[in-house]
């Protein structure tokens, strides 16, 4: 694969993930009130309607300080210039990479979407059993999650290349 065509790929992830973050996110806003919930699978998932204004899993959420959006907004933007120079410079060999990272660029362009326009990130997705419950996320979070973890595994079971010359 070509570098234009590996760049062209991992935009069209990026896109595709703030697409399906977006309609989720507007389809659980107008058909779920908010602190609502569907029972989808009993015992275990549910969609629940909430508004985060905190980082990831709300951490800051209760925060009052009147700097928290702005340096939520400021994180995000940094992250995604991060991720746009590594993906622009990534090896067209290194096609794991890429699509890690456009996970992670399209699930931080949703959640900064949210954030820059309403202070707050739409979350729906819950998982729970029993009294344990993992905090409610929504799509951008899960592709920020699978990014990641697919860069963790690249690096840990990443064949070592033979020096040039050798």
């Amino acid at each position: 694969m070509t570098k234009n065509a590996a760049r062209t790929l991992y935009l069209l992830i990026a896109v595709i993930v703030v697409l399906l973050d977006r309609w989720t996110k507007y389809v659980v806003a107008r058909r779920i009130g908010l602190y609502q919930h569907i029972q989808v699978i009993p015992g275990f998932f549910r969609l629940t309607h909430t508004e985060n204004t905190g980082a990831a899993f709300s951490l800051f959420a209760d925060s009052i300080a009147p700097w928290k959006t702005g340096m939520l907004i400021a994180f995000s933007v940094i992250a995604l210039v991060v991720v746009s120079v590594l993906l622009w410079k990534n090896n067209h060999a290194h096609v794991l990479t890429g699509v890690a990272l456009s996970l992670i660029m399209g699930g931080a362009i949703g959640n900064l979407w949210d954030r820059v326009t309403s202070g707050r990130v739409v979350d729906f997705l819950l998982f729970y059993v029993k009294r344990y419950q993992w905090p409610v996320f929504n799509l951008a979070d899960s592709a920020i999650v699978v990014g990641a973890a697919l860069l963790v595994l690249e690096i840990v079971f990443a064949r070592p290349r033979p020096a040039d010359g050798a």
